[in-house]
């Protein structure tokens, strides 16, 4: 076999469905966010992010950027090894202290990343729980998707925020079979949110725990921004919350929250915590100080709220086919993969606006999209430019505007 051959075929495959992506080389500016340098042919070039996951800008936050220089100067760059393997700083004590309180739990544990938490939790209980059965969302993140594979056990697929399925694949089983419901509060590409309650309800019935990923509402959603849960009053309904460091919180990293005694079984039973080296102690003292300010300051995700109402009332006035999201994700529909990208490309090179393309496995053939994510730095001359821009692009491409109707709901 020609193996280079090979990679080089798919690669050139990709490029002719429009699905090759491309990152865009951008330095952050600390204190001008959500302005950045963009590096491109040689030359740079000042753009405006619009798809950063930084949801609040707390990346360059002074209070996190501070914590961070601290604990830089105090311990030194790295952690030092695993967890297990001299690799607990005090830091990493602290945030998981403050995670656990934050989430309304007992306990709360460390990850290298949301990805690494998600497919080690559920990895970890597939494989050492005799006879689990996982049932799963069936839009649920691929690291979701992961964690249950490598767990081998029975798995259950039900249909996308639908709790009269989940009540009907639950029910196939005895009550004494261990279950698991695994679902996300906030689904980063469409907006939508679950109906918490009600999948807590089934699960409840059927004696099922539940696994909720709040990595797109961490921070944004609720009186001290743990997450939808907590706004929705069903928190302490929820077996094991998990969500990540690296969104709203605005550094990096994952953890879950749970029982004491289920948080120290993944900690004592879960390779991929056992046998990752642990994060930075900046990284870790960066994140303590995010999540206690965020606690502290609601009105920056009232702020972020409005942003992004405003954006999809103001793209929808234009006829800008943005989807019916009821979160602060905006997601525009365009529904061709090569279109999406000359939008994106349109909008960076012409109008220094950057918002990625989403494409497939991201998202279904046929539903590719640009993904807008307004927070709360986002100033109202920003908003006039991109709307400007959107509208413009969207004229010169001609590009489709069937989701107008739906986007005024």
């Amino acid at each position: 076999m020609d193996y280079e051959h090979y990679f080089s075929k798919r690669i050139a495959d990709l490029k002719s469905e429009g699905r090759y992506r491309v990152f865009a080389d951008l330095e952050r500016q600390r204190g001008r966010f959500p302005i950045a340098t963009n590096y491109r042919d040689g030359k740079t070039y000042e753009v405006v992010v619009w798809c950063s996951n930084d949801y609040l800008g707390m990346g360059q936050n002074e209070e996190v950027v501070e914590a961070a220089r601290e604990a830089l100067d105090k311990c030194g760059a790295g952690a030092g090894g695993t967890r297990n393997i001299s690799g607990t700083n005090h830091y990493h004590v602290l945030l998981e202290e403050e995670l656990a309180s934050f989430n309304g739990k007992e306990a709360a544990l460390l990850f290298t990343s949301g990805y690494v938490a998600n497919q080690t939790t559920l990895s970890t209980l597939g494989a050492t729980i005799p006879n689990l059965v996982v049932f799963s969302d069936e839009l649920n993140h691929n690291s979701m998707i992961e964690g249950i594979r490598h767990g081998r056990s029975a798995k259950q697929v039900f249909r996308h925020n639908d709790p009269e399925h989940l009540e009907e694949l639950l029910s196939a089983y005895p009550i004494e079979v261990p279950k698991l419901v695994a679902f996300e509060s906030v689904y980063s590409m469409d907006g939508d949110i679950a109906p918490m309650a009600a999948m807590c309800d089934v699960a409840e019935k059927h004696n099922a725990m539940t696994f909720l990923d709040e990595v797109h509402a961490v921070g944004m959603y609720g009186a001290e921004g743990s997450g939808v849960a907590e706004r929705d009053g069903v928190r302490d309904r929820i077996t094991i919350m998990q969500g990540t460091l690296a969104k709203a919180i605005g550094v990096v990293g994952g953890y879950i929250a749970a029982s004491a005694a289920l948080v120290d079984y993944v900690r004592s039973f879960g390779p991929g915590f056992i046998f990752s080296s642990s994060m930075p102690p900046a990284v870790a003292a960066a994140a303590l100080a995010s999540v206690r300010y965020l606690r502290r300051h609601p009105e920056l995700r009232e702020r972020h709220q409005e942003r992004a109402a405003t954006l999809k009332r103001r793209l929808a006035e234009k006829s800008i086919p943005v989807l019916p999201s009821v979160s602060h994700i905006v997601p525009v529909m365009v529904g061709n993969a090569a279109l999406c990208k000359q939008a994106s490309d349109l909008l960076l090179k012409e109008h220094g606006i950057y918002v990625q393309p989403i494409n497939y496995p991201t998202v279904p053939v046929g539903t590719e999209r640009l993904r807008i994510t307004p927070t709360p730095l986002h100033d109202d001359a920003m908003m006039d430019h991109l709307v400007a821009s959107f509208t413009t692009v969207w004229e010169q491409l001609e590009l489709p505007k069937e989701h107008k109707a739906r986007a005024a709901e």
